[in-house]
């Protein structure tokens, strides 16, 4: 005998899907793909074809959807409501990966340049519908762990599209694995289709309204942002919070790998154990976030442990040569350190915008969560793009004395929190 929804059997088995921890996390797992198959998939293939590093490195223009999503926030946001978004760009993520498994393997890059363009596009634009999402189930109480799930999530799902899918290439062929990596998007939109959690989201407005119209204006959109309490102050940290660890862990395995550290030393320290530490801090600063611990004095702890590592760092930089095998090692583990803070850091980062943003009206939530995390992009990806050209011009002393300075500027900044975000 079938049992309807509300049935006791049927509760039971729809039990998991009722916590917003499980939908969310699984969303955010599958959102990860795009960029491990842009990071981790993509390079070794367009190597192995003969490809120069440079056009390799012009490949991150498809990494611009992320940049320019809160340009369609107000499109997510005022039509259909986030739930069918949600299920729109996980399915159409889904039917993506099906094109690509019908790619002959050694396909022409344009091909698959324009399959992983639209991946990034439809990521991106599930990515505002489900911030939105997540601000809305979420209590207070449940932004810290919601967040370290975010993170890790979106992390493990990196992995397994990047280093999990090229290593399973030569095992399993072109073809399943990206069949795989569409039964994962298929599962996650029937997760948003079951998820009780999800249900609960109100339709946005009607189309043809007033107030629809005034969101789908950028200029309109950008005003009611701007003045949600609180919103200046994030815009600023978010861009500077990163700037000056960026730079060192952009540089530091590099001038590592230029005195004689192996790459395959720099795998193991800078790849598997640098993110098992960035998980670890992820997870902790969720969880004493959960723990009710102030989000200003969690953060002024963090940022300064982070700066005191880097000018750890700047001394043991000073003293690298070839032979100096003792400030390698410490180095290599500086470096796991540095992405331990940092996923503590960006945990913390986006509770205190998913915060700003529920101050918000929830008709521009969206929006306002996504122009927060596209300038936290743009700061982070901004910085790492110039400062080869930095440790070049100036030298690796100077250099990484500006990425102190830059470290500093949050912690000053945070002194000034105002009173309409958490302290």
């Amino acid at each position: 005998m079938l049992h309807s929804v509300d049935s006791p059997g049927a509760g039971r088995l729809l039990s998991p899907l009722s916590s917003p921890y499980i939908p969310l996390g699984v969303l955010y797992l599958v959102q990860g793909f795009p960029y491990g198959l842009q990071s981790g998939l993509l390079p070794v293939l367009l190597r192995t074809q003969g490809l120069s590093l440079s056009h390799i490195g012009l490949t991150r223009v498809l990494y611009l959807p992320w940049l320019l999503k809160v340009m369609w926030s107000p499109l997510v946001g005022g039509l259909w409501s986030r739930r069918t978004w949600l299920l729109l760009c996980t399915g159409g993520l889904c039917a993506c990966c099906l094109l690509c498994s019908l790619l002959p393997p050694g396909t022409a890059f344009t091909s698959l340049a324009w399959l992983l363009l639209l991946m990034h596009i439809l990521s991106s634009m599930q990515d505002v519908a489900l911030d939105a999402v997540t601000v809305a189930v979420l209590t207070r109480e449940q932004v810290g762990v919601g967040n370290s799930l975010q993170v890790v999530a979106y992390k493990l799902g990196s992995v397994l599209a990047g280093g999990g899918a090229l290593t399973l290439l030569d095992i399993l062929g072109w073809r399943t694995v990206f069949l795989l990596l569409s039964v994962g998007y298929l599962l996650a939109t029937l997760c948003a289709w079951w998820a009780r959690a999800l249900k609960g989201e109100e339709p946005a407005s009607p189309g043809n309204s007033k107030e629809t119209k005034r969101k789908l204006s950028l200029g309109g959109l950008v005003s009611s942002v701007v003045r949600v309490p609180g919103t200046a102050w994030t815009i600023v940290y978010v861009l500077i919070y990163k700037l000056g660890e960026q730079g060192s862990l952009s540089m530091v395995p590099l001038l590592l790998l230029d005195s004689g550290v192996s790459p395959a030393d720099l795998g193991i320290w800078n790849g598997i154990l640098a993110l098992m530490a960035s998980i670890v801090g992820s997870t902790l600063g969720g969880m004493v976030l959960g723990k009710g611990r102030s989000i200003k004095s969690l953060l002024g702890t963090v940022l300064s442990l982070r700066l005191s590592c880097l000018v750890l760092q700047t001394l043991l930089l000073s003293a690298l040569g070839k032979d100096s095998s003792l400030v390698k090692a410490c180095l290599l583990l500086s470096v796991v350190v540095q992405h331990f803070l940092a996923g503590v850091v960006t945990t913390v980062t986006f509770s205190l915008m998913m915060l700003c943003t529920r101050q918000a009206r929830p008709s521009i939530q969206a929006s306002h969560y996504s122009l927060l995390s596209s300038l936290e992009v743009l700061g982070k990806v901004s910085f790492s793009a110039v400062s080869g050209l930095l440790v070049d011009s100036l030298g690796v002393s100077v250099s990484f004395s500006v990425f102190i300075v830059l470290s500093c500027l949050p912690l000053l900044h945070l002194l000034n929190l105002p009173p309409t975000l958490p302290q």
